[in-house]
């Protein structure tokens, strides 16, 4: 690890303040993936900013019937909170299928949008990798891609983005909170992350010298019809292959509303609100469930080794909305 200057925020002006001083500077909280990353030498901060002392670490209930998650409120306090037990259990679910329970108790809800992917190649210093080099080529595209993504790739990269919660966030439409020197702002979590395209060193769309301040769930939780589902290589400690997080709104059998959202096939959580309006005032068939999974995988491209993906992550889709139909009676 090479060496760098630190320095501990009181609050989250200070944190900006602090890290618009230096180059090379980067928020430290849990540590869980950036240490990693500095310890092999892919990424090397010259400055850290400790943001742990800023008070972003409480849960709170929103004007608009939601809850907002400070930025530092731990993984594992997120999936056991009783309002997101009881109201966001989508959420929960798919927080307790990442990590260790270890890791979750340190890991942030900031920390977890921020985390890098787990791409064999850019972990590999001997290996070429725009994301880690830009201009260096994609080891993956003709290597071993097993992991890596089938929708929204370019021909600069084909890494996933690795979170679980991210996932489950996107299909409750939640909102990221951030704050940097231009002031204060929110976007959708399925705008904060980005497709590839000839930026792939660029992971979300937070400006340079931003902070996220806290994560906001809206009022709906799916809190009867829903599904997490990770498939992967092992039952535990393992990123997802394909994940499907399912939110259904049903009348008897009717669907009203339908959320879908996809993880482990993209630069980021996957949603297509066409696949999702195909659901809309249809019967809860497995049938309509097809036709969905068929329209949320549309234009899916395999490189070898992860073709496999394609088939796996339609059947997921259906497996999971029929998972969400029969949640309720199961409760």
């Amino acid at each position: 690890m090479r060496s760098f200057t630190y320095a501990r925020a009181k609050d989250a002006a200070d944190a900006v303040n602090e890290i618009a001083l230096h180059k090379e500077a980067r928020f430290i909280a849990g540590g869980t993936n950036l240490l990693d990353l500095m310890k092999i030498d892919v990424m090397h901060p010259a400055h850290l900013v400790d943001i742990t002392r800023t008070s972003l670490d409480t849960v709170e209930a929103t004007a608009s019937g939601g809850l907002k998650l400070g930025a530092l409120v731990t993984n594992a306090d997120t999936a056991y909170h009783p309002e997101v037990e009881q109201r966001y259990p989508l959420l929960a679910h798919a927080i307790l299928a990442g990590a260790s329970a270890q890791i979750r108790n340190k890991a942030t809800d900031g920390g977890n949008l921020l985390q890098r992917t787990r791409c064999y190649y850019f972990y590999d210093l001997a290996t070429p990798c725009n994301k880690r080099e830009p201009g260096s080529g994609c080891a993956a595209i003709n290597g071993f891609n097993r992991i890596h993504a089938i929708l929204g790739t370019s021909e600069q990269c084909i890494a996933t983005h690795p979170s679980d919660m991210a996932v489950a966030l996107a299909a409750l439409d939640a909102a990221v909170h951030v704050t940097g020197p231009g002031g204060e702002r929110t976007m959708k979590v399925t705008d904060f992350h980005r497709l590839p395209g000839d930026t792939p060193h660029l992971d979300t769309n937070l400006k340079e010298e931003e902070l996220i301040t806290a994560i906001e769930l809206p009022a709906k939780g799916f809190s009867s019809h829903y599904s997490y589902l990770k498939v992967r290589d092992r039952a535990s400690y393992a990123f997802a292959l394909v994940s499907v997080a399912v939110g259904l709104e049903l009348e008897e059998n009717t669907i009203k509303e339908a959320r879908i959202a996809l993880g482990g096939v993209a630069h980021k959580p996957w949603r297509v609100p066409e696949a999702e309006a195909l659901l809309k005032d249809q019967p809860a068939t497995t049938e309509n469930f097809r036709k969905a999974a068929e329209a949320v995988v549309a234009g899916a491209k395999g490189f070898g080794h992860n073709t496999f993906k394609i088939e796996l992550a339609k059947r997921s889709v259906v497996r999971a909305l029929q998972t969400a139909k029969e949640r309720e009676a199961a409760a």
